[in-house]
């Protein structure tokens, strides 16, 4: 340093601010978006917390978009119905405190559908295709946040299978759509039919429940509920299973998962199809003046869009307590792992009965069809169904103590619905102050999400321990 010059003031650490490394990160740690899909360099989001900040930053935006002028038909939707909508839709879960038909708008009705479509097939597939497109490479966590938003074991190929999910996805539901618009367009006129068959088609597929049709309702004939409930079964088989049948012609065998999914699917929908026809074929019953094949239609439609569908092929308010009760049993175990829909899961149910079937017989473990399940998934099931009762439970108090005079049956009937991201309600949700309506939105949140994913989002995981403890016994039973 030549004498009589003397050196800038800079604070302490000055030169690390100004390197060209801490200068790309702090690009990095400036977009959010990019921050949460390509993970910060020091510390990278773990993949379920990936799940809760995208799904988060999508209500987000979907609510801004929502609350644009042009959107809401009259008056601009309120910042509560805005958020309301936007969850929902994202969720597909199908509850809401506006009428899709008469509050928004054609476009507004187009963003509803574009939300919808983005919930159904899962917002981390959207984005890994959109990075794709864009040239950028998916790292690893971003691979292992995809598996847990499609519920998957193995991250290898997952970037092929998005591919497949998303020809798949669309090649269903324009086969649906175009169904639906042959048998509509001389009801509705060939124009209007054309967006009321691409709706619903997506609706039901992803297992939405939003329709068009206003307070009337969905159509009831026998064709409409035959496409409609086609399309609400497909959707809540799961992409494992669906792979699995698209190769099962070719010489592969479908999985045990597979296997197990379509015997629960087939016992849950004979179930509840000829529980409802018995319960509203008795004297009371709402069905009772129709004739016994369009009661049977009718019966299996409501069966099968209970476990997270939520088109209501009947009144719900009409049902009798023995229906209501049958359909709040069906939207909590609600449709299987890595599917469109929600709830507790049909592998949560399949894993809890051979468990408790194998503890019955003094066996070791769970076992089914020569195969042992390994104890952690009994675990995890336990955990799924206990902190989800403990969800509809608290969600539940906390409603009736803050709505005075309401009573407990639509109250559980609407919370169960919004876990199970169903849609399903007896007129409840209409009656919701503010307190509810943001808590049954949070609730849609984590239906959508999981209940694993949440806790694990949530609680910092635990190296496994060096030490282990004595046993000691306790009561139970």
């Amino acid at each position: 340093m030549r004498e009589g010059r003397v050196p800038p003031l800079q604070p302490e650490g000055a030169e690390r601010w100004s390197s060209p490394r801490f200068s790309s990160q702090s690009r990095l740690l400036a977009n959010p978006l990019q921050r949460l899909f390509f993970g910060d360099r020091r510390r990278p989001l773990p993949p379920p917390s990936r799940l809760v900040v995208g799904l988060g930053l999508l209500v987000v935006v979907g609510t801004l978009l929502l609350k644009l002028p042009g959107i809401g038909r009259g008056d601009p939707l309120s910042w509560n119905e805005a958020l309301f909508t936007a969850t929902s839709a994202l969720s597909v879960t199908g509850l809401s405190t506006i009428v899709a038909a008469e509050d928004l708008t054609f476009l507004g009705q187009i963003l509803l559908l574009l939300l919808i479509q983005i919930g159904g097939v899962g917002f981390m597939v959207v984005a890994v295709v959109v990075f794709q497109l864009l040239g950028r490479r998916i790292s690893l966590l971003n691979r292992l946040a995809l598996c847990n938003s499609l519920g998957l074991i193995d991250p290898g190929a997952i970037l092929e299978l998005t591919r497949r999910v998303l020809i798949g996805v669309t090649l269903i539901e324009l086969g649906g759509a175009l169904l639906l618009w042959v048998h509509w367009r001389d009801l509705y006129g060939p124009g209007r039919a054309v967006f009321l068959a691409i709706f619903h088609a997506v609706s039901a597929f992803c297992n939405a429940g939003f329709d068009l049709f206003g307070q009337e309702g969905i159509p009831t004939d026998g064709l409409s509920l035959a496409i409609l409930g086609s399309l609400i079964f497909i959707g809540g088989l799961g992409i494992p299973v669906l792979s699995d049948l698209l190769t099962w012609p070719r010489g592969h065998r479908p999985s045990l998962h597979t296997r197990i999914t379509l015997v629960v699917v087939v016992v849950l929908l004979c179930t509840g199809g000829l529980g409802m026809f018995l319960a509203e074929s008795l004297p009371g019953g709402s069905l009772r003046e129709l004739s016994w094949p369009h009661r049977l239609g009718l019966a299996f439609f409501q069966s099968v869009s209970a476990r997270t569908a939520g088109f209501a092929g009947i009144p719900i308010e009409d049902l009798t307590p023995a229906s209501q009760l049958l359909l709040m049993t069906l939207m909590f175990i609600g449709a299987a792992p890595a599917s469109m829909g929600g709830g507790t899961t049909t592998g949560t149910l399949a894993v809890l009965v051979l468990a408790l079937w194998g503890y019955a017989r003094g066996l070791p473990s769970a076992q089914i069809a020569g195969r042992s399940l390994d104890p952690s998934m009994v675990r995890k099931a336990a955990a799924v169904l206990t902190v989800s009762l403990f969800v509809v439970l608290l969600a539940t108090w906390l409603i009736l103590i803050t709505h005075h005079n309401s009573r407990l049956e639509p109250v559980l009937f609407e919370v169960i619905s919004a876990f199970a991201t169903c849609g399903l309600s007896t007129g409840f949700t209409g009656e919701l102050n503010l307190f509810g309506q943001l808590l049954i939105v949070l609730v849609m949140f984590w239906g959508r999400l999981g209940a694993l994913t949440i806790v694990l989002a949530l609680a910092q995981q635990q190296p496994r321990p060096l030490v282990t403890y004595p046993e000691e016994a306790i009561l139970i039973g």
